[in-house]
């Protein structure tokens, strides 16, 4: 059960950015509250960005979010990463798009070689993730947040829960996870006992994102948790001056990230014009398989980066760099698997 899928509160980073827009009072009143993240140094040379990438995604900023299979504050090596979501910002429109990545995504892991995606994080914390993401799906990330599924909880609870629409199949499950949830964080939650829209807390909504067993499977788990994302981002714009700032006083020391106040900083002058317009999930085409793990194998590689530049960042003859293309040549290989 600990294994199982956590998920993070609203873009965090994104949160965070519209939080401090609306209560800052200069530099020095965003510093103080920005120094209360957890920080780490990310070393640039390393996270494998291509020049070709660089500049077909220069209007881009996208930011790596993981829900780490971590109790506490840790998110060091060691922790899988199993919530994968690239929020993209297009820096000219103010539009954001967020792009799960499935966890048992088969990809190159540098060190590591062919291997489930969320094993990066586990083989070298954040430096390597972000590296694995970038050299497997031609992606620019520099910038990453992480928080575990207890933090999650607690940002759910912070604003006062959040409305879902469960669904009838939804009802066998949820229970049971409420279940493992509140053993987990020591919070108590009762079950659901009919379907409809209604208002879920922390260990609730937690649950409900980590459902997997209906149709569409890990599919339709990376579907939920772009649906509390999103629902968090909606309560949150409902709240006053004081209760945003005491979420963002209990928040932030769950966060772990690279992102600086300068960082930060650089946001703020266009934040009003941020908006989520596309949720997606990636890759679109795969073959399942086990070799003693379960692997997603994308039907192909190549095909599923071009398709991700086209409906992402609006590239409709995008040719995939060398390194994507000699990846998906060795995926082919291994399980003889072509479109």
């Amino acid at each position: 059960m600990k294994k199982a899928l956590k998920i993070i509160g609203i873009i965090l980073l994104i949160i965070l950015i519209l939080l401090i827009a609306i209560i800052s009072a200069g530099y020095i009143y965003i510093h103080q509250k920005v120094s209360k993240m957890n920080k780490v140094e990310i070393k640039p040379e390393e996270l494998g960005i291509s020049e070709q990438v660089e500049e077909h995604l220069a209007s881009y900023r996208n930011i790596a979010i993981y829900g780490i299979d971590s109790h506490g504050v840790n998110y060091g090596t060691g922790d899988r990463s199993d919530c994968i979501i690239v929020a993209s910002l297009n820096n000219d429109t103010g539009e954001i798009k967020l792009v799960s990545v499935y966890r048992d995504t088969y990809a190159d892991i540098e060190g590591h070689g062919l291997d489930k995606i969320n094993h990066a994080y586990q083989f070298g914390s954040a430096q390597l993730a972000l590296n694995t993401l970038n050299k497997n799906l031609d992606l620019n990330i520099k910038e990453f947040v992480a928080v575990d599924f207890e933090a999650v909880s607690e940002a759910v609870d912070e604003l006062g829960g959040v409305e879902i629409e469960i669904q009838n199949d939804e009802l066998k499950y949820i229970n049971g996870y409420i279940r493992d949830v509140s053993k987990i964080t020591g919070k108590q939650a009762d079950e659901i006992t009919k379907a409809g829209k209604q208002l879920l807390n922390g260990v609730q909504a937690v649950a409900y994102s980590r459902i997997r067993y209906t149709t569409g499977w890990d599919y339709k788990r990376t579907e939920r948790m772009r649906t509390v994302i999103i629902a968090m981002l909606q309560k949150l714009q409902t709240k006053n001056i004081v209760e945003i700032n005491t979420f963002i006083d209990n928040l932030l020391p769950l966060v772990y990230t690279n992102i600086t106040t300068n960082d930060i900083l650089s946001l703020l002058p266009n934040v009003a014009k941020y908006k989520v317009t596309t949720s997606l999930g990636w890759p679109y085409r795969t073959r399942e398989t086990q070799e003693g793990h379960y692997y997603g194998v994308p039907i192909t590689l190549e095909s599923n980066v071009v398709q991700l530049h086209k409906e992402a960042f609006g590239e409709e003859d995008y040719v995939v760099s060398d390194t994507v293309k000699e990846i998906s040549e060795r995926i082919i290989k291994k399980w003889g698997w072509e479109e």
